[in-house]
């Protein structure tokens, strides 16, 4: 795989995401796919993707559980690209199962009970969605964490076995700001009242001055513990 890895490197220009998102969906027709979450850094991703009609299938994890805001965002996405980002749910047997005998809110009761809950609204949905694709492309900074910023542009992803592009891997915040209001793309009206990284309306909360980036999310758990499950190595 590291050789594979090595030759899509060939494909990817760091000056310009459009022709390297060009480039893979040209080796690959019909096999990369874009998730997003509708944040700042993925409204970037998808702005260059539908701007440059690109054959690249975008696709979100409505948990049950997102923001109106989110839902917001995702409506004027729609309606300014002329698109339609689809949408994968949860299994509702299995969510259903969760509720009736954990309870609504039994996330804050552990931390077993809250990956449970994630692995149910995000990672099985997002392995149904990246099924029997070759290039997962995401929205992944450096900045959100400590376990990001040792993450490379091109990685294998073993839980998924599939290729992911992190093309704004090295961006950083003002670089995202800037890009966004350069091109007045829509973005989730959360981040001006504090919200950094935004997830599900239960586990997020704005962020105080001075606090990490991801301090908002599932913030009643230890430090060391950030992560859903979906970008896990």
């Amino acid at each position: 795989m590291k050789n594979a890895i090595n030759d899509l490197n060939s494909l990817i220009n760091s000056d310009d995401i459009g022709e390297s998102l060009k480039s893979l969906s040209d080796r690959f027709p019909n096999s990369v796919i874009f998730s997003t979450s509708f944040s700042s850094e993925d409204q970037v991703i998808a702005h260059i993707i539908l701007a440059n009609r690109l054959p690249i299938k975008i696709f979100t994890l409505d948990t049950g559980r997102l923001f109106p805001e989110t839902y917001s965002v995702w409506s004027r996405t729609n309606e300014g690209y002329n698109t339609t980002v689809d949408s994968y749910f949860p299994n509702a047997t299995h969510i259903e199962k969760y509720v009736t005998e954990k309870g609504p809110n039994a996330f804050y009761n552990s931390v077993e009970n809250r990956k449970e809950c994630c692995f149910i609204r995000k990672v099985e949905p997002l392995k149904r969605a990246l099924s029997n694709q070759s290039i997962w492309v995401t929205g992944l900074r450096a900045e959100h964490s400590q376990a990001r910023q040792h993450l490379n542009t091109l990685e294998w992803d073993e839980g998924n076995s599939i290729v992911k592009y992190n093309p704004i891997l090295h961006w950083t915040t003002d670089d995202v700001n800037s890009f966004i209001k350069a091109n007045n793309i829509p973005y989730n009206s959360l981040h001006d009242k504090g919200f950094v990284s935004i997830g599900c309306a239960p586990c997020t909360r704005a962020i105080l001055p001075g606090e990490d980036f991801r301090a908002g999310r599932w913030w009643w758990e230890d430090t060391t513990k950030k992560e859903c499950g979906l970008h896990e190595r």
